[in-house]
């Protein structure tokens, strides 16, 4: 492949990374917690962990997961929770004992939850206090026999805790279900961790880290298998873009993104914990007010950020208000950054979003914009280092420069598999090792990448994958429902939102019925917010639902 992207690099960026230092995350952060003893790594409400703290409460964590639940190296833990200061002590823990992290969003519903805790085989689970309930309705059904559970005010100081656990259950009913499996709090976790020795496993590269749940064509969602290695790769690769406009030990990154999506995993959390910064943790960025508030308080350099994300700061009275003076860099990704989005953030911060591209499947990253570019881009910029990107067209030849074909990609953050589904991993990696990513793009002429549309059916809600498949099981579980086909329209906020295209046999049924039925079963992002009803939906012979043809006939807002 002619890599004419490589003379683009920026300056001090190298072709290629090594990742010979680090056999492992933990081999990663132990370097952290050494070489930056008494700096900050998080930061979550004005309260902090300092990384000898950061390292002594992780391995408590995981002297408790081997000794008391007897998890063993390559065991799967579930964390479900949003942004706390628990959430890294948990996460470091799981992988210090050896442990499989999987990545569980807070939001989801029990149908979403159980499928996968059991899919994944999960044995222990780390919860938010808050979503108790999800986890007491499916738990019969999985293989879990210890659940810790955490609230928000755990690791803040006393009487700050107190106030914040207030805070946090205002307004939910407290949960008051019992379980047949060991119950403990967090806290009462660490003193047992920390009466116990930690046994560390010895770790290599290949050794699995995280099953990262990402949905399918089919609508069912997979474990993406990530290694140590993996992960360490795409940190060296993030860090090495821009190791020369960073200070080690003084960067501070907002992080508002969830450390459950895997952005926010790599390029915040284990990214500015080998730069030895600090993860200023936004626990709820849905509450614009509150999130500008922490912003204020924090003299932060670098943020990253999905469209939406931007748009609603930009949107909010208060951001004329916030100091940008420190701001370094922003990275945007997930979906695309609007154009006038950009604009405007360059023009209240002085600063322009650095668009990237990434796919769980590449732990994220696999392409960047350079953070000294003049002119905000509209592409997705240029490979990280020691990563090959193609275009493929349909004949199976690469294409030329401005023809558009699948992105195909190739590089050591590219995934081991999907977790026991061995047919769908070969569908998506070939033999040689590139990585068929389903997006249409092409390569300009000044050698910058740019994606032009999907090749998969997935719709992309504010940075988050729905899959079609999905929301129709869902509607045509209602009796009311016979057929459905749901498609993602354009959205100003969202980038795309979700629309479900309905044939009912109950002519009584409302849309907002069906949507109170989508509700109980799909995450919020991912339930319908438009509903059309019509006779019949355009099949092809075989009565499959032709995507295309029903986007062109009810692809408005109607």
């Amino acid at each position: 492949m002619k890599k004419t992207w490589l003379a683009k690099y920026p300056p001090g960026v190298p072709h290629e990374i090594d990742t010979g230092d680090y056999a492992s995350l933990v081999a990663l952060c132990e370097a952290a917690w050494t070489s930056f003893p008494d700096k900050h790594a998080f930061g979550n409400f004005s309260s902090y962990l300092t990384y000898t703290e950061l390292d002594r409460l992780s391995g408590a964590f995981a002297a408790y997961l081997q000794h008391d639940v007897q998890v063993r190296p390559g065991d799967r833990v579930a964390i479900m929770m949003p942004n706390t200061l628990q959430y890294p002590v948990a996460m470091l823990g799981i992988l210090r004992a050896g442990g499989v992290v999987v990545n569980t969003n807070p939001q989801y519903t029990p149908r979403e939850l159980r499928h996968q805790l059991v899919d994944s085989g999960v044995q222990c689970i780390v919860v938010f206090q808050n979503m108790l309930a999800t986890v007491h309705e499916i738990i019969g059904d999985t293989a879990i026999r210890t659940v810790i559970t955490t609230e928000l005010g755990d690791l803040f100081p006393f009487p700050k805790s107190l106030i914040f656990d207030r805070a946090a259950r205002h307004g939910r009913a407290k949960f008051t279900g019992a379980f047949d499996v060991e119950v403990s709090s967090f806290n009462e976790v660490l003193k047992l961790g920390a009466k116990v020795t930690l046994d560390p496993p010895i770790m290599e590269p290949d050794d699995l880290a995280f099953l990262q749940y990402t949905g399918g064509t089919t609508g069912v969602s997979k474990g993406t298998m990530l290694s140590h290695g993996n992960l360490v790769a795409n940190v060296l690769q993030v860090t090495a873009w821009f190791s020369d406009s960073v200070e080690a030990g003084r960067e501070i990154v907002i992080t508002a993104l969830p450390l459950y999506h895997i952005y926010a995993l790599t390029v915040n959390c284990f990214s500015f914990l080998h730069l030895g910064g600090m993860n200023y943790l936004i626990t709820d960025p849905r509450d614009t007010t509150r999130f500008i508030k922490e912003l204020s308080r924090v003299p932060f350099t670098a943020i990253t950020g999905v469209n939406t994300l931007f748009s609603a700061l930009l949107a909010h009275e208060k951001i004329v208000e916030v100091d940008f003076s420190h701001l370094k860099y922003a990275s945007g990704g997930g979906m695309a950054i609007q154009p006038s989005v950009a604009t405007a953030w360059e023009s209240l911060t002085g600063k322009i979003i650095a668009e990237g591209y990434g796919l769980t499947e590449a732990s994220p990253v696999v392409c960047v914009n350079p953070f000294d570019i003049e002119n905000f881009t509209s592409s997705i910029g240029l490979p990280v280092p020691s990563t090959e990107c193609k275009i493929v067209k349909d004949d199976g030849n690469e294409a030329a420069v401005g023809e558009p074909g699948e992105l195909y990609v190739r590089g050591p953050q590219v995934m081991r598999g999907y977790w026991e589904r061995p047919q769908e991993t070969a569908e998506v990696l070939d033999k040689n090792g590139w990585l068929h990513t389903g997006d249409i793009a092409l390569v300009r002429n000044d050698d910058y990448f740019q994606i032009v549309d999907r090749k998969k059916d997935m719709i992309l809600v504010s940075g988050f994958n729905v899959y079609p498949n999905e929301i129709e099981d869902v509607a045509t579980s209602h009796p009311g429902v016979d057929d459905a086909a749901a498609i993602g329209i354009a959205d100003d906020k969202t980038a795309e939102a979700v629309k479900l295209i309905v044939v009912r046999n109950d002519p009584d049924l409302s849309a907002a019925e069906l949507t109170a039925h989508c509700r109980e079963q799909l995450t919020a992002y991912k339930v319908p917010r438009y509903i059309e009803f019509v006779d019949q939906l355009p099949k092809s012979d075989i009565g499959k639902i032709l995507r295309r043809t029903v986007k062109e006939r009810f692809g408005g807002a109607t």
